[in-house]
Order: structure tokens, then sequence, then C-alpha cells
């Protein structure tokens, strides 16, 4: 008789939709009890599609006292839990697509409108905020209780405009006359938490709001939403049998795997990584490994800033960042970075505790493989000639024992690729060169690191390895000469692949390969 496995919650992000309907839970109680024992106001970032949704789903269910759905909880044992029925205003900000201020004031409009007849304190005429003021002191009068507030995905419509600054300050500005109502109406809230993707500073929405304790990177909740390590070994033993058998892997290769592909978000230099809840669900659940997260969404946002920048993309995987400048993000803001690390596509890897700077890191090869895909046809096309670089062939090349045909591919490339006229050629090719090399990676080993006295790039297949070395306004005969004068071929002597030296070198003033030198080595 086949086993009966609980059945895995994708995409239900419904509290009391997965009790009742014997889903899967992950017992996230113990920290709910924590939050509402020691404070009141709460702000939590996290990537998309890590449970923040069920989270908030979870703590309104709690203030609505549904207890039976807690029933075997951690939260149930508590003696000390007052199980009462409070007023709970949830506005979700994640459903619309805000591209104008209208859109933004009328999703409001409407949330503020079923409050307000709810609780019988409509006051239409008022702006936003004041409104949002009287419908908190409203719930409150009306039912004997303190109101409880959840926004979820607080910052969709800043990310939107992210691009188009005036835009920006249109949702800026309403968005922080309407949260300012958390701190004019304390004596009237219960509890409050936010949640989104990032968290905007400075002169942004969180310039008022400074009652709100921040719980994004505090140790005690690095787990208040994914999957660690104990919860899924726990948690899904016979979802990982069944995953592994259907791949041909033992247990723990299959576990191996998975950490590889959907584990390491930290979200404290020294808290355990976390896995990406939405992949794990999905790969458990079709016994195939892939890249789920990614998938759902693409970053245009994150490319926008990338490009508006002239961001040096070598430096992503490896980026060191102040505390302050790391959790901080404006409008104004000429560092990327803080957005791409807070939007889950790079984690801390590393702290140095004498200069406060965390070193970063892409989490997994789920996030690098789609993040650096996703990439590519920006910086490896040419839309004026409907051209685009063929990964495909220039991997078979590689792997074919063809550097000729490969380095007049990356001629090619270089030659016709686009670049913004405000960054240096140089920059440009070296963002070029990154991306077709890193892509590169996922099918043969390449590692591209920049000239500080270590090869270039090595490239190794099953047969062949590629030695290279790269110049900028010098000359192939230097670059290959390198290679011989430091002995990079010194820790292969005893290998039998056919090794191939490659000098390069590149020219600002003809914007591509000047000159290649192919030797064998």
């Amino acid at each position: 008789m086949a086993r009966k496995l609980q059945r895995l919650p994708i995409g239900i992000q419904d509290f009391e939709k997965i009790r009742k309907g014997d889903y899967l839970y992950i017992d996230k109680t113990e920290h709910i009890y924590r939050l509402v024992d020691r404070g009141c106001y709460y702000f939590l970032s996290r990537p998309r599609r890590f449970g923040k949704s069920l989270l908030l789903s979870t703590i309104k269910a709690f203030f609505l006292g549904k207890r039976e759905l807690f029933k075997g909880l951690a939260i149930d044992e508590k003696e000390d839990i007052e199980w009462a029925e409070h007023p709970v205003l949830y506005l979700d900000l994640n459903t619309n697509k805000y591209d104008a201020p209208e859109v933004l004031a009328k999703k409001l409009d409407d949330s503020l409108r079923l409050w307000e007849e709810e609780y019988d304190c409509a006051h239409p005429d008022l702006p936003l905020g004041m409104r949002f003021e009287k419908v908190i002191k409203g719930a409150y009068e009306k039912t004997g209780h303190r109101a409880v507030i959840l926004v979820d995905e607080y910052d969709k419509p800043m990310l939107q405009a992210i691009d188009k600054p005036e835009l920006q300050d249109e949702f800026r500005d309403t968005l922080k006359g309407f949260y300012g109502a958390l701190k004019s109406m304390d004596a009237c809230i219960k509890f409050a938490m936010l949640t989104g993707v990032t968290k905007f500073g400075k002169v942004s929405v969180f310039s008022d709001l400074n009652n709100l304790n921040d719980i994004s990177m505090y140790r005690p909740y690095y787990d208040i939403c994914g999957i660690s390590e104990e919860e899924l070994l726990n948690n899904f033993h016979d979802y990982i049998n069944d995953l592994a058998e259907a791949n041909g892997q033992t247990r723990e290769e299959c576990i191996d795997k998975m950490r590889k592909m959907y584990d390491g978000y930290h979200f404290e230099e020294n808290a355990p990584g976390m896995y990406n809840p939405f992949s794990v669900l999905n790969t458990l659940d079709r016994k195939k490994f892939a890249s789920y997260w990614f998938e759902t969404g693409t970053p245009t946002y994150l490319v926008t800033l990338l490009r508006r920048h002239h961001y040096n993309l070598e430096e992503m995987p490896k980026a060191e960042i102040t505390t302050d400048v790391l959790n901080l993000i404006d409008s104004s803001s000429t560092n990327p970075i803080p957005v791409i690390y807070q939007s889950g596509y790079l984690t801390i890897k590393g702290y140095k505790e004498e200069f406060d700077k965390y070193i970063l890191g892409f989490p997994n090869e789920e996030v690098k493989r789609g993040f650096v895909k996703f990439l590519a046809p920006t910086y490896l096309s040419n839309s004026e000639k409907g051209t685009a670089f063929d990964v495909e062939r220039f991997t078979e090349d590689v792997r074919g024992g063809m550097p000729e045909q490969f380095c007049k591919r990356l001629q090619s490339l270089l030659a016709s690729a686009p670049y913004d006229a405000q960054m240096t050629w140089e920059g440009n090719y070296r963002n070029v060169v990154w991306v077709v090399f890193t892509m590169m990676g996922f099918y043969s080993q390449a590692e591209y690191k920049t000239s500080d006295g270590r090869i270039d790039l090595l490239i190794e297949t099953k047969d062949y390895r590629y030695i290279m070395e790269f110049k900028l306004d010098g000359t192939a005969e230097q670059a290959l000469q390198q290679i011989k004068d430091k002995n990079y071929l010194l820790p292969f002597t005893l290998d039998s692949k056919k090794t191939y030296m490659i000098g390069m070198n590149f020219s600002n003033d003809t914007r591509t390969i000047e000159k290649y030198i192919i030797e064998e080595a």
C-alpha cells in the first residue's frame, strides 16, 4: 500500500487554509509568541516567495482569536497567551501594478472604505492618512480591543517606480502620510507589522517611523521565514527519499544537491543558512531539481539599476558593504548592491567586524544561474542588428577542443555588443566577459578571476583545458608570456588533458579583441 504523505502547500499563503486542508505546516508560532510578548511594532525584509505573506496570515489568525487553528503548535502551549479577537486591518499591496499615482491612491481608498463601513467611521473627505487614523480609532472604540495592523509588501509601489524618480516621490509622499498613523495612533494599536523585499530609508517612507523594530537582520528571527536545514530534515523525510530515488541518488547526495541549489540565504553574519521554501516545495513535489523561484519573477528593476549606475558585474559576487549602506535604500542612491541584496539575489557570506563590513555573494546555484541568464540578453545581444550571442555553440567549441573558433566568437561578440556611452569600454568589456564565462561555468568548469597574480580564466572540460590571460591595450604576446613566466601550467603537468594557452589583448580603440595567440602546452 502506497504511503500517504501530507500535502505540500505550494503557493498557499493562507494559514487557515493550510491548517484546515491538512497541508504540511512548519511551526513558526514560537516566533509569533516572542514578537507579541516582547514588542508592538515590527518590520521584516525578506526576498519574494520566502513566506512573508504566510507569516502575516498566521499572525492575523492569532489576533482574530482562532485558537482551534493552532492546536498542537508551540503557541498553543503558552499559558500567558490572551486569545482575544482584535480588529485586524490587513493591507496587501502585492496585487497591483503601480504605474501611476492614482493606482496607489485607489488601492488605499478601497481598503479604507471597507474598514470605514465595518467600523462605522466614514470620513471620505479627509486625506488618506487622516482617514486611516480615524479607522484605527474607530476599530478600537467599536470592538473594545486595540487594532492590529498588517501590511504585506509595503514597498511594492516604490520598487516598481525605482527608475521613475518623480513617480517614486509621489508614492513615497502618499505612503509616508498613510503609515504615519502607526505612530500617531499608538494608544489604539495592539500590534503592527510591515513586510517587504526592501527597506527604503533616509527621506523615504521610513523616515518618520522610528518606532518600528527592524528584525530583518536580528539573529533570534533569522528563521522566521524560509526553511532551515533542521526543519527540512524533520518535516520532509519521506519526500526527500522519494526525490533521491527519482533522481538515482542516495539520500545524502540528494540533500547535498538541495543545499547547493536552494540553501545559503544568510540574514545575519553568524546565522545558519536558510532554504528557499518555494523552490524546496516545488522540487519535492515534482521530484525534479530546477530554478523554480527565479522563474516566477524577472528582476527587471535590478537590471535597470545595474545599467543606470554602470556597475562592474565582476564585483557583484564579492561585494563588500557597510551595515548602514546595506540596510537602507534611497531613491537617489548610486549603489545598486543594497537592493540586490535585499531582493535575495545576494546574501551574507562573511563579516569583517573590525571594519563593520559584510561580504556578499550569490546564495546558491539557483540564484546564480537565474540571475546571470537573466542578465545575458542585456549584455550579450545587439538589438540594432537583431543578433544574440550563442552560448550553446560557444560551449560546444570549448568542449570540442576548438579554441580558434570560440576566440573568434568572443571577438565578434565584443565588436557588436551594445554599451552605455557613459561607461568606459573597459568596464563594458569586463561585464560582457564576466557574463559569458560565468554562463560558461554552468556547463564546463570555468573560473573568471580579476588580475591579482592568478590565472585570469581557467576552463576545464572532460578532455580539454584552457589557460587564458587578458591584457587591455597591451599585447597578446605579453599575455601569453605571463602564463609561461608565472608557471600557470605547473599544477597540471601530470594531467592527461590536452591544454591550450591563450593570450588575449583587448583594445579600447577598436572595442574588441585586438589579437589573440593560441599555443598548445
